[in-house]
């Protein structure tokens, strides 16, 4: 029936299987992007030095034009000119046609400044990225980071690894019936040919690890949404948007695509206990 569990679920897994994909395809890229010390630029005090040098400039040169308009207007005030302006079309021909003497081409210096600014704005944004790639470079020294930076390379090549064999498996049109952890130990147990209890160590490991990916893969999408919410928000978008989150997290969309996900990485006979919970889906 159109209530039962399995078309409830099928339509919420659709909307949040897509939420999902889109979610982990940005942080797929930006996990590594941000916590392995591969992809950090070398960045140094000397460069940190010149750019702020820089910055120091234009906002001397912003300044000093600010300071030529102001003068200028108050040259023009003590003259007449602001309050004792002509009006009219003989007025306006007047102005155009006759100049005073030492007056400062005020729109052209206004322009100066307008761009003066946009570059100070530019420095200032650069500036503040090498302070925070400079904190990086020191974060990924310490033992934390490099933990961060191990777990970044053991991601990326489990995130790797899931992209080939989900191509296989739509390629051939098969369903996996093992998880990557068994299959892993499997393969590592044979090659190095040591004793190993691979189904009583395969279930503890994937569900520690599916645990990781759980817990990660929300606070993901928290901080993510946290971002949004921040750069969009205002006084009038605030409700709507924390109506969305509480209709996305409160509603199990997201949660209930993550069981129908992580089904796929479970042994198989738990992944049959999951099945006969959520309907044949």
């Amino acid at each position: 029936g159109i209530l039962s569990i399995e078309q409830l679920i099928s339509r919420v897994g659709v909307i949040g299987v897509t939420l999902m994909a889109l979610l982990s395809g940005f942080g797929a890229v930006n996990c590594p992007y941000t916590y392995m010390s591969y992809f950090l630029r070398n960045v140094t005090d000397a460069d940190i030095l010149a750019l702020e040098r820089r910055l120091l400039q234009t906002m001397d040169m912003i300044v000093s034009k600010k300071k030529r308009i102001a003068v200028a207007h108050r040259t023009m005030f003590q003259r007449g000119e602001v309050h004792n302006k002509p009006t009219g079309f003989w007025g306006m021909i007047k102005s155009v046609t006759t100049s005073v003497p030492g007056s400062e081409n005020l729109s052209l210096i206004q322009q100066e400044v307008d761009a003066l600014e946009e570059l100070s704005r530019q420095l200032f944004l650069e500036t503040a990225d090498l302070h925070a790639t400079k904190e990086r470079i020191e974060y990924s020294k310490t033992f934390q980071g490099k933990y961060f930076n191990f777990l970044g390379y053991f991601f990326s090549i489990y995130c790797v690894w899931k992209i080939f064999m989900a191509t296989i498996n739509i390629v051939f049109d098969r369903v996996g019936k093992t998880d990557p952890v068994t299959r892993g130990i499997e393969i590592t147990v044979n090659y190095l040919g040591i004793q190993f209890d691979v189904k009583f160590w395969s279930q503890h490991i994937s569900f520690i690890l599916v645990g990781i990916i759980i817990v990660t893969s929300i606070r993901g999408l928290l901080i993510t949404l946290t971002k949004f919410f921040y750069a969009i928000s205002s006084s009038k978008s605030s409700n709507v948007i924390v109506l969305l989150l509480a209709q996305i997290m409160v509603s199990g969309m997201y949660f209930v695509s993550s069981v129908l996900l992580i089904r796929m990485s479970m042994p198989p006979e738990y992944r049959t206990i999951i099945t006969e919970v959520l309907g044949e889906l």
